[in-house]
């Protein structure tokens, strides 16, 4: 019996001793942690290195590049421009925002290194033409302007008092088109909103009762249920100001009113003294 312990006792030793060879090869096979974690992190910092390196690039790059160039979409500046092409870049009328819709994409020109979309300024030029050519197929008391953004109240009550033509700031009441038993119901042939979606319930009323919407649309805004697209930033109050300062001038032109054509500094305000962006 004695024997027989020692037999089971050695066995026993013997797949230990098994247990632990094995065990010590597969650690051998297996990467230390601290030497992954090592790893990992030299292969990160590369690989920040060489996109630093990339994003570096493309800001000489930029540098490089004429602001003027960049905005007119092609080399040449169109001659019969509304305005300088340095009164646009003045006003960053050509200045989009990171987002790009299906929509606006046409009128894109490139995007700057820091992300901004940058609008084609000879075609924005085009569009704004276009644009009051349409208005002028209205009378004044069929007009009605809505803007809800704030850097947008002066421009708007400036070209509403100019032309006579009834608008709304801070809020546009919900209904005032479409409901006959309110007591401010009264009745429009055009809507011209400043953004499809802070004015989204004048555009939600004049396509309920199916009155063209003239609108300024920004590189991020969608353009379901507007007619008449003039493109460009709806963020800065002197863009907005230069919009609407351009076809209020157009307007009195066409319709041949007697009315004393404005000026861009009753539009935007210090423009004397704004500069031009030159990045």
């Amino acid at each position: 019996m004695p024997e027989k312990k020692e037999t089971s006792t050695g066995k026993k030793e013997e797949k230990k001793q098994e247990t632990k060879k094995l065990a010590k090869a597969s650690i051998k096979k297996i990467p230390k942690k601290e030497e992954k974690v090592s790893v990992s992190k030299k292969t990160k910092l590369e690989e920040l290195k060489e996109k630093a390196k990339a994003l570096e690039k493309k800001f000489e790059e930029a540098r490089k590049v004429d602001i003027r160039e960049e905005v007119k979409g092609k080399k040449e500046e169109k001659k019969d421009m509304l305005v300088p092409i340095d009164d646009y870049l003045k006003s960053s009328v050509h200045l989009g925002t990171r987002v790009i819709t299906p929509q606006m994409r046409k009128y894109v020109y490139r995007r700057r290194a820091d992300g901004l979309a940058v609008f084609n300024t000879a075609l924005l030029d085009d569009k704004i033409r276009e644009g009051a050519e349409y208005l002028s197929k209205f009378d004044p008391e069929e007009i009605v302007i809505v803007c809800k953004r704030e850097a947008g109240w002066k421009a708007v009550t400036k070209f509403a008092e100019i032309l006579d033509i009834k608008y709304f700031t801070k809020k546009y009441p919900a209904g005032t088109l479409t409901n006959i038993e309110l007591e401010d119901f009264f009745e429009k042939n055009l809507m011209i909103i400043c953004d499809p979606w802070l004015d989204k319930n004048a555009l939600v009323d004049a396509n309920k009762i199916k009155i063209p919407v003239l609108s300024i649309c920004d590189t991020n805004n969608f353009t379901k249920g507007i007619e008449q697209v003039i493109p460009g930033n709806n963020k800065s109050a002197k863009s907005l100001g230069m919009i609407l300062y351009l076809l209020a001038k157009l307007y009195i032109e066409s319709k041949k009113l007697d009315v004393k054509s404005p000026t861009i500094q009753e539009f935007v305000e210090d423009w004397d003294e704004l500069q031009v962006a030159r990045k």
